[in-house]
């Protein structure tokens, strides 16, 4: 009677091994998180596959899954997965959110005629996760040095956004938007990108200065999972946030 080699079971436990292992890794991962149980399931908690979430009245879980977000706000026992399509594909609208040039797809900002309302500006969101949009400070993650770009929401009339470097006034350069203009480049020339460099933002409109600082990206993410892990270990909050706010409008319209 033969006896399977030595060598044959260490290579079949391998591989059982390496498929318990991929299982595992089909996680859900937390987003944003309010509520009595916010503790237990803070922001960036990764969910193992078919993890049981416990909620009580007064719970909102924001998951991200399988490039999808699912809002749990019901008290009761929530299953972390949900089933999705093999052919199920991104939005549009998010496909142009995480790609490298999706910034450069569309003419975004908004223009106002006689009776839109003066707010409208500031509801409109930047079309791509590597604009910098200098209403929101913070951490700031470049994912193409060569390519980074401003962007504004609005583009009726001209107007000038003065970049400061933090703790160096007199290196700075004033980026000069004309109407119809909703994209400028950043002056590398004279304001080279490095690595947890801030600049203070200022005039354009904003009622107070802004800062940003960099975190430069060596390879660039390409699903909205890694993404999402990337931005929020780099504490690129309003990125982040920016990517889940149109997660969430791709989920309310798939409603």
């Amino acid at each position: 009677m033969s006896f399977p080699k030595p060598r044959l079971i260490a290579a079949a436990l391998a591989v059982t091994v390496a498929c318990v292992s991929t299982s595992a890794l089909a996680q859900s991962m937390v987003m944003r998180s309010s509520g009595p149980s916010a503790t237990k399931y803070p922001v960036g908690k990764k969910l193992a596959a078919n993890e049981k979430i416990t909620l009580v009245a007064g719970d909102r879980v924001v998951l991200l899954d399988k490039g999808k977000t699912r809002t749990l706000a019901r008290p009761g026992v929530h299953n972390s997965s949900v089933n999705v399509a093999a052919n199920q594909t991104l939005s549009t609208t998010m496909t142009q959110m995480i790609s490298r040039d999706g910034a450069l797809r569309r003419r975004g900002g908004a223009t106002r005629g006689p009776g839109d309302v003066e707010t409208a500006s500031a509801e409109i969101r930047a079309p791509n996760l590597w604009l910098i949009d200098a209403r929101q400070g913070g951490n700031f993650c470049v994912a193409d040095r060569a390519t980074l770009l401003f962007w504004r929401p609005d583009i009726n009339g001209d107007t000038s956004l003065r970049v400061e470097a933090e703790g160096n006034a007199a290196k700075a350069e004033t980026i000069a938007f004309l109407d119809g203009q909703a994209y400028r480049r950043w002056p590398s020339a004279t304001l080279p990108l490095a690595a947890g460099a801030g600049y203070r933002l200022s005039g354009a409109g904003l009622a107070q200065p802004v800062s940003i600082k960099f975190q430069l990206l060596d390879n660039l993410p390409e699903t909205p999972e890694a993404i999402a892990t990337t931005l929020l270990e780099r504490g690129c909050t309003a990125q982040l946030d920016r990517l889940v706010d149109t997660m969430a409008e791709d989920e309310m319209g798939a409603v």
